[in-house]
């Protein structure tokens, strides 16, 4: 095999760093997994935000809750969005006011205090998840941050952080994909009883 050493080189590495996420994390995961379900008992909506990669994540977590996560589980749709899926606002918004206003101006329009700002950035130093998450407070936003390394400008500033202890991107993302399929677990046990 040509790329043997790669290949379990990566499969190993994320191995590892979930292996961390599973000896540091899961106090701090059921606490978001508790908060995101607090806040749709009371009715609020979950705005999921991400650059890049975690822009997908943000959405495909996003789509999970709509949806539903597992097949079978039949049950009624949870109201979460992600903010980076709507093309006319993001160009508007970056053509007007520029790119690190993007999800800020969304929270600004749609923000309540009974919903939950959801930040994904790897780096924790992304300027429009930052402004976003300033935005979210002066709201009254609680707020769950998808973090990783050292946890950036953002360390500090969450309800509930969830970092991940890896300094490579591609590691960091499988294990914020990991963390949101769990989260959609705990909702939809808790929410509905589902397995």
């Amino acid at each position: 095999m040509k790329h043997k050493q790669l290949i379990q080189t990566a499969i190993q590495e994320s191995i590892d760093v979930k292996a961390l996420v599973l000896q540091n994390l899961m106090p701090a995961i059921e606490e978001a997994g508790n908060l995101c379900t607090d806040v749709l008992n009371r009715k609020g909506i979950l705005y999921f935000c991400g650059n890049g990669g975690s822009s997908c994540d943000a959405s495909h977590i996003a789509a999970e809750l709509v949806v539903r996560y597992k097949g079978g589980n039949e049950r009624r749709a949870i109201p979460a969005l992600a903010l980076n899926s709507d093309q006319a606002v993001l160009t508007a918004c970056s053509n007007d006011y520029g790119y690190e206003q993007i999800f800020k101006r969304q929270i600004e329009a749609f923000g309540r205090p009974e919903d939950l700002f959801v930040g994904i950035t790897t780096s924790g130093n992304s300027k429009n998840i930052i402004l976003a998450l300033e935005e979210a407070k002066r709201i009254g936003m609680r707020s769950l941050l998808f973090l990783g390394g050292d946890g950036g400008l953002l360390k500090g500033q969450g309800t509930i952080e969830l970092i991940v202890p890896s300094k490579v991107t591609a590691r960091i993302q499988e294990s914020h994909i990991l963390i949101g399929h769990i989260l959609c677990s705990i909702i939809e046990k808790d929410l509905f009883g589902l397995d």
